[in-house]
């Protein structure tokens, strides 16, 4: 069975962004005029995704203004024939939208056992709110391809540089299945001893509803349930579980730089901004 619904993790704190993510969720940080969300949909409806799950805490229900419609600002389009702006402020998903609520911030993993009902017994995708992905294909495609060859929930990665790795999740490496494609034996969190390899966890997953028991016996760590945990506690129990190198520019939207990162590229690729911004760009190295 093909995969067709997704889940979008966006309850977390955003403690990088403080003070803005008092009042302001990350996920609606605009990559030059686009919320970084819609780029998230986007993969996902891309990939195929019918039904989408967005994990939201109570300070965070602004996300839910931007699938609804603002009939004041509408009604001011329309009467001033901004056809353009309308659509932009309507836009239409290929795809159901749906919320819920998570109380308590104690841990991604926790976010998704909030989605056990709409998931059913259907594998399905996880997108976090703070990787965006460039590139040809969507990642998420490239993981329910590596899902319907395997049967195995699936881990998406890179290598990554040791700074970079060990802020993440790093897998054991198993045998080789197919091109890009490898048994994970293991993940470790955020690891503080010698890594054992630079296959880097970012952000993207194709699981199966197992993932919810193995979550329930998952021990937190400093009060937060971690996803990876969860799969690794999978992965060792002898649970299928593989990696998938995917093709794609990852950004890390929730680092400062990360974001800065994102915006400046995304400003490059833009018909409308690139020419003007690259020679601003280059005004700076004589500025500074």
């Amino acid at each position: 069975m093909s995969v067709k619904k997704a889940v979008i993790p966006c309850a977390g704190l955003g403690t990088r962004f403080l003070p803005l993510t008092k009042v302001y969720a990350k996920e609606l940080l605009p990559i030059v005029d686009v919320p970084a969300l819609y780029y998230i949909l986007e993969e996902l409806e891309a990939s195929g995704i019918e039904e989408t799950l967005i994990v939201i805490s109570p300070q965070k229900r602004q996300l839910k203004r931007l699938f609804c419609a603002n009939k004041a600002l509408n009604r001011s389009l329309i009467a001033r024939g901004k056809a353009e702006e309308y659509a932009l402020a309507n836009r239409r998903w290929n795809m159901r939208i749906r919320f819920i609520e998570q109380r308590e911030m104690d841990g991604n993993g926790n976010a998704l056992l909030l989605a056990r009902e709409f998931v059913g017994d259907e594998a399905f995708a996880v997108a976090f709110g703070d990787d965006i992905m460039y590139g040809e294909k969507p990642v998420t495609a490239q993981l329910i391809e590596a899902y319907e060859t395997t049967g195995a929930s699936v881990v998406g990665c890179q290598r990554m540089p040791e700074d970079v790795a060990r802020k993440c999740a790093v897998m054991i490496e198993g045998e080789r299945l197919c091109e890009g494609v490898a048994a994970v034996r293991g993940l470790i969190e955020k690891p503080e001893g010698e890594l054992p390899s630079d296959l880097t966890s970012l952000g993207r997953f194709v699981l199966t509803p197992e993932v919810f028991e193995a979550i329930e016996h998952t021990s937190p760590r400093d009060g937060e349930v971690y996803l990876t945990d969860a799969i690794d506690l999978l992965a060792r129990r002898g649970a299928n579980v593989c990696s998938c190198e995917f093709s794609a520019c990852r950004y890390d939207i929730g680092d400062k730089l990360g974001y800065l990162k994102a915006v400046t590229e995304f400003a490059l690729r833009d018909k409308n901004l690139s020419e003007q911004y690259a020679e601003y760009l280059k005004s700076l190295t004589e500025k500074i």
